[in-house]
């Protein structure tokens, strides 16, 4: 198996075009893996909201907890 240090020796040895394209084509495949992850959560989450795993609340009280979140995550 290669080693990623070997995968990007052999991609600089590339001409300038192709690693433009192959930087490309990896971003476009993240991007579409992430996408595909997210869609998966997403139906998680809709399914779970359906069988009645979260609590009605109040848009104030979900924006307050974000926030909170956000702030205990930043310390």
């Amino acid at each position: 198996m290669s080693t990623l240090n070997q995968i990007l020796e052999n991609a600089l040895k590339l001409p300038y075009e192709q690693q433009e394209m192959l930087i490309k084509l990896l971003q476009n495949r993240h991007y579409e893996s992430r996408r595909a992850d997210m869609a998966v959560e997403a139906q998680q989450t809709l399914a779970d909201f359906r069988a009645g795993k979260f609590q009605h609340q109040s848009a104030e009280n979900v924006i307050v907890a974000l926030r909170q979140s956000l702030q205990e995550s930043e310390e």
